[in-house]
């Protein structure tokens, strides 16, 4: 998923009642549910080494825990030496409180803290999995990626849900500070339960019109050829809309699938794609660092080879006499469609790759989104 539902999700969870146990939780919970994402920093060394590296160690169930440590270490260590600043100031230790026992915050409680990190951080795994990037969750024993295919990765209801929980309690006591209300000291705990529910309810639903969109594709005759496979990609806010895809040993067909009215539509003349023989610069492409991350992560994708037309932004090749260039693009299916609309698109320029092949062997530059792998 997107950034802002992972920092939404991990307050929620801090709110939740976690908060009550230790000091620090929420923003502890609100950082730890986003701070896998931290590996996008290998897109310093280039598109495809990001591309390469992207929900790697730091999505994995060995990589949460040290992910959650390091939270939990930053965020503790400021808090004790505010704690201690503040301290100086008052001429008394942090602990004194002259407020009555169910009225004090509660003190930094290391095991806690580090519990609730680790949930936060295991949260994000979860949440990518639900839509069809996916994750490794097992790496590196295991680099199979596993992709729920059910939310998409950017949730309109999910937001509002998330939201709502944590503008309503401030709302209300700003409420409460006008008419002179006591001030509770935890405020959201049942809002923020609530956001939760509907967020595990919405993933619940969704998951089910999958398998059914599923079902539907492949008990339907969307195309006369066997079918080898087949996949239905999600859009947002519409969980009955799906954009389905099969796969025959000749080409891939497209299909808008509609899970509430039962209806699978595909136009042969539009939504077909026919698998190109491979050329010899189709071969040396996919043994390029881009063509080998490429495959490893595009679980539907496509490789063919362009000829001679130049990747946007970049100048063709020069070459002397006698030699050749060539552009191969690598895109992947899942991405194929245009989100929002209706019809198909090409693939997002963020995850098409192109790549030069000078004389069908050698590789000439590779790219992804625009960007050059130095």
């Amino acid at each position: 998923m997107e950034p802002l539902t992972h920092f939404l999700t991990g307050a929620c969870l801090g709110r939740a009642g976690l908060n009550r146990k230790t000091a620090c939780a929420t923003v502890v919970a609100t950082l730890a549910a986003e701070a896998a994402d931290l590996d996008i920093l290998w897109g310093f060394d280039g598109p495809v080494e990001e591309l390469k590296r992207h929900r790697g160690i730091t999505h994995t169930l060995l990589g949460a825990p040290f992910v959650a440590a390091l939270i939990v270490v930053v965020i503790g260590l400021g808090y004790k030496a505010l704690e201690r600043r503040r301290a100086r100031k008052r001429k008394q230790p942090p602990e004194a409180d002259d407020l009555p026992r169910s009225r004090r915050k509660p003190p930094l409680r290391w095991v806690w803290l580090y519990f609730v990190a680790l949930i936060a951080a295991l949260s994000h795994i979860l949440l990518d999995w639900t839509n069809n990037y996916g994750v490794r969750p097992f790496f590196p024993f295991n680099p199979r990626w596993y992709a729920g295919s059910f939310m998409f990765i950017a949730e309109p209801i999910v937001w509002a849900l998330l939201l709502l929980a944590l503008i309503l309690p401030w709302l209300l006591g700003l409420a409460d500070r006008e008419i002179g209300a006591r001030r509770p000291l935890f405020r959201g705990r049942g809002w923020a339960l609530f956001a939760l529910s509907g967020e595990l309810v919405l993933g619940c639903w969704r998951w089910a019109e999958h398998a059914e969109a599923l079902n539907l594709i492949g008990g339907t005759e969307v195309t006369t050829s066997r079918i080898t496979r087949v996949a239905a990609e999600p859009y947002p806010v519409n969980p009955w809309r799906w954009h389905g895809i099969v796969e025959t040993s000749g080409f891939f067909q497209t299909a808008e699938v509609n899970t509430r009215s039962g209806s699978v539509e595909s136009d042969p003349n539009l939504d077909l794609l026919y698998k190109a023989a491979d050329t010899p610069a189709v071969e040396a492409a996919k043994q390029t660092p881009l063509g080998k991350a490429y495959l490893d992560w595009g679980r539907w994708a496509v490789v063919r080879d362009l000829g001679q037309e130049p990747i946007p932004g970049t100048t063709a090749p020069q070459l002397p006499a006698g030699r050749t260039w060539t552009t191969v693009e690598f895109s992947d299916l899942r991405f194929a469609y245009a989100f929002t609309g209706t019809g198909s698109a090409r693939p997002p320029n963020g995850l098409t790759g192109l790549v030069y092949i000078l004389d069908g062997r050698e590789d000439g530059g590779e790219y992804i989104g625009g960007r050059e792998q130095k």
